[in-house]
């Protein structure tokens, strides 16, 4: 299997997603800007997102991921579905439960997550009645993970990638069509969300029956821990969901301070988080679904030089895609920002303000992305206990940082903690997979980094060249004026960074790779 082409398969169907997604942030902004509501729908959904993020697409893929890969691998079918089985009725049975707490619990959870809230009662009570409407939203996106992880294993890359267009469809179809018949509009954002949930897990059910994997749900959750394989991944899960809900918890705490800012902050942070995940996404979330289910089989068929060979050549690849993309947010923050949000009910000074925390999430936007290139090979080898114990000294730091920044740079300080963390965390889990002989580093990094500075300084240097010709908040009037300018200044950045490197000897061949083993 060519990796490089299974890359660039997984990061079409995500920037396929990350468009859609931008239409539907667009289109939300224009609806209802960065006011009281916004911040209402954003920290209603990042409850059950924040749980989605710890105890599905985190904590349960690292811990799931490799041993279903050792299944595959050395038990053969019957060991594998019975697996896939228990583990799928476990998690069922504990979605329900946690979604039932969890609509219960709603006014307790908002408190927790935005205090700042309890100032403004409609705004309070609003965003209760959406974290309910939207809790059934971490049961749908958890199975979502549970099947992902099964296709990944059996090297089914597109379907999983592909799934939250639909979400972001579903979004869209809440935005434009749903606001007509909720009282208030926002309401109908709070639905879309869990039909969006529903339709990504529908649409992986005919791929799983294909390879003859789809879960057979039992009644009695109990029998399922008979399986030895269910409770290791559960002793796995225990201190993968440590190493999560570090960076999680920092995110929650950051969000709770935000709310106590000025009424926008939490709308501001979480627009320039989302332009954020476009080259996180493309990037990090890719390499890192590729890389996982191919280090687990390294490690299960014991080739120690795959193993870090395939490291190395995911570290190559984040740092040629992620630094310009970083320079570029960096430089090109207020066009960004102006060109996709600013409209309707989104004003000039929520540009200006979503972009000042664009550039200090762009600062940490390698390490964000490094994470989810070096934490799986930790999770590889079924070690999570050195990433929980990096990823809680990085919490304590990041509260630190906060306290340092937020009196001066308000709710881009609390952007610029986040990125410094996710450095900080990357740069000692590198250093811990040095010492611990998992990854060697391949000759001829020195004189990468070098060639890539020169490329990067003439980038930057044109991006802000190009930008400062334009005010890009009075071309709000001439629309397409706007686009067709940052297009062609994106254009040109890409050309100018690529052919730079092309002609200090970057080829292309230099970053294929095949995998050792096929299914």
């Amino acid at each position: 299997m060519n990796l490089l082409k299974t890359l660039a398969t997984i990061s079409g169907m995500t920037m396929l997603s990350r468009i859609t997604g931008m239409l539907r942030d667009m289109l939300i902004a224009h609806a209802f800007g960065a006011n009281a509501y916004s911040d209402a729908y954003n920290i209603a959904f990042r409850i059950p997102n924040l749980l989605r993020r710890i105890f599905a697409e985190g904590a349960f893929s690292q811990a799931f991921v490799p041993i279903l890969s050792e299944y595959h691998d050395k038990k053969g079918v019957t060991a594998t579905q019975s697996l896939v089985d228990s583990v799928a009725t476990l998690l069922t049975w504990l979605l329900v439960l946690t979604s039932l707490a969890g609509m219960a619990a709603a006014p307790l959870l908002v408190y927790a997550l935005a205090s700042g809230f309890v100032n403004d009662p409609e705004k309070y009570n609003v965003t209760v009645v959406m974290t309910r409407i939207m809790f059934p939203y971490i049961g749908f996106i958890s199975l979502v993970a549970l099947a992902g992880g099964i296709l990944n294993t059996w090297r089914e890359f597109k379907i999983p990638a592909f799934t939250p267009v639909l979400f972001n469809l579903a979004s869209i179809f809440g935005s434009v069509v749903l606001v007509r018949y909720f009282n208030p509009p926002i309401y109908a954002l709070a639905v879309a969300v869990v039909l969006g949930g529903f339709l990504q897990l529908a649409i992986q059910f005919p791929y799983l029956i294909r390879i003859g994997m789809l879960p057979r749900i039992s009644m009695n959750p109990l029998r399922a821990l008979d399986e030895p394989g269910v409770k290791r991944v559960l002793r796995n899960m225990a201190p993968a969901i440590f190493a999560v809900s570090a960076s999680q918890i920092s995110i929650l705490i950051n969000t709770n301070i935000a709310s106590h800012l000025v009424t926008g902050s939490v709308s501001w942070l979480a627009y320039a988080d989302r332009l954020m995940e476009f080259p996180t996404a493309l990037l990090g979330v890719a390499l890192g679904t590729i890389l996982l289910p191919s280090l687990s089989r390294a490690h299960s068929m014991e080739d120690h030089e795959e193993y870090s060979a395939l490291l190395d050549w995911g570290l190559r690849l984040t740092f040629l895609l992620a630094l310009p993309a970083a320079v570029g947010l960096a430089t090109l923050s207020v066009p960004i920002t102006a060109v996709l949000f600013h409209n309707g009910l989104f004003d000039a000074n929520a540009v200006v303000q979503t972009s000042r925390a664009l550039i200090a999430y762009g600062v940490g936007l390698i390490g964000l992305i490094l994470v989810k290139i070096l934490a799986p090979g930790f999770y590889a080898k079924q070690n999570i206990k050195t990433p929980v114990k990096i990823a809680l000294g990085v919490l304590v730091a990041t509260q630190i940082m906060n306290l340092i920044f937020i009196p001066s740079l308000a709710h881009a300080g609390l952007a610029l903690s986040v990125g410094l963390g996710a450095c900080l965390n990357a740069s000692i889990l590198f250093f811990a997979l040095k010492r611990h002989g998992i990854y060697l580093p391949r000759p001829g990094w020195l004189s990468f980094f070098a060639k890539q500075l020169v490329a990067l300084l003439l980038m930057a240097c044109l991006a802000l060249y190009l930008s400062s010709h334009f005010d890009w908040i009075a071309l709000q009037a001439h629309v397409f004026y706007r686009v067709f300018y940052l297009a062609a200044i994106l254009v040109a950045c890409a050309l100018i960074y690529f052919i730079s490197l092309y002609g200090m000897g970057f080829r292309y061949a230099d970053f294929r790779r095949t995998s050792n083993w096929e299914n």
